[in-house]
Parts: C-alpha cells; structure tokens; sequence
C-alpha cells in the first residue's frame, strides 16, 4: 500500500509523523495539492466510513493530509480521489493519547492498513515511533472488527457500538457511585 501526504506545514516540525515517514522512505509529502495522485483520500469531513471494499477504489494508495487539527477543515482536502472517514480510533501518540478522531498523519494511514487487511503494512509505519505499538494495542479489537466488514454500513454500525460504549464510559465516570452526578 503506497502512502502518500499533501503536507501543510503549519504544525510543529519536530513533531510532524509525516516528515519521520519522509525520512524513513514510507511516504511521500506533496508540498502542492495538484501533484498528490488519485487514491483513497482519508477525509474526516467526508460522508462515508472507509471499509475493506475501498481498497480497491484507491488503486493500492492513500492519502492523507499533515495538517494542524485547528486547520483541518473541509475545504482542505479538496483532493483527486475516493474519499472516507476513518471511523473510531483513539490515539496513541503524546499529544492526544486516548482521544477518540485526534489521529497524528501516520496513526491514519496505519489505521487505514489495518482496515483493508494490511497490518504487516501498518506496522511498517508505526515502527519509527515508540508509540507506534500502543497504538495497535489500544486500537486491537475496533480495528480488528473493521477489517472484518463488508462495506461503509457495516463499518459505521461497528463505530456505533463503540461510540455508545464510548458515552456509557464517560456517564459512569460522572457518577459517584451513588447514583448522583459528581460536581
């Protein structure tokens, strides 16, 4: 799976998960939208969740867009391609570890392999990074369950489930085990 990132550069470089795939040959950065070829743009904006039938679509490329979440909004990823939304995943790296859709460039990508049966290839990307690991880790069972699905209807119905455990998870933690709401 090839993987390749239209790069803003508005975020911090010395924490940039693109620019350390750059380096260690797993991507290749576009500095200008009109070069980043045809694939399966991962897109959080767009309509439908990525499924193992997207494979296919993108011709064996991703792509993803490095940007800083406060500018990533919809009219960012005007991009050539199928576009999907990953669906629920936590994140792993330093920054926003254990938050839901807060991805660095190379959790997407790698979550994307995941998803189309490609771990070997996930694993490949996290490598240089000592968080890379946790990331599958935390991630096991949804991705897992992903992979497993026919299409996008089936992937959303998964996230769902999630998302309610998700919700059920925050209630309980507001509660203080009396029934009462904590304050």
């Amino acid at each position: 799976m090839e993987c390749h990132v239209y790069y803003e550069g508005d975020d911090d470089p010395e924490k940039c998960t693109a620019r350390r795939l750059e380096q260690f040959d797993e991507a290749i950065l576009y500095r200008k939208m009109s070069q980043v070829p045809y694939g399966v743009v991962l897109n959080p904006h767009a309509d439908r969740a990525l499924s193992p039938a997207d494979a296919e679509e993108g011709l064996g490329t991703l792509v993803a867009l490095d940007c800083s979440w406060e500018s990533a909004e919809a009219a960012s990823f005007r991009m050539n391609g199928v576009h999907r939304a990953l669906p629920f995943l936590v994140a792993a790296n330093p920054i926003n570890y254990g938050r839901p859709f807060r991805l660095t460039t190379v959790e997407a990508l790698a979550g994307a392999c995941c998803i189309f049966g490609e771990r070997d290839r996930a694993e490949e990307l996290l490598e240089p990074f000592r968080w890379g690991e946790t990331f599958l880790t935390l991630n096991e069972e949804p991705l897992r369950r992903y992979s497993e699905c026919a299409d996008s209807s089936e992937v959303v119905a998964v996230q769902e489930e999630y998302l309610a455990d998700a919700e059920e998870d925050e209630t309980e933690t507001a509660n203080d085990g009396d029934g009462t709401t904590a304050e």
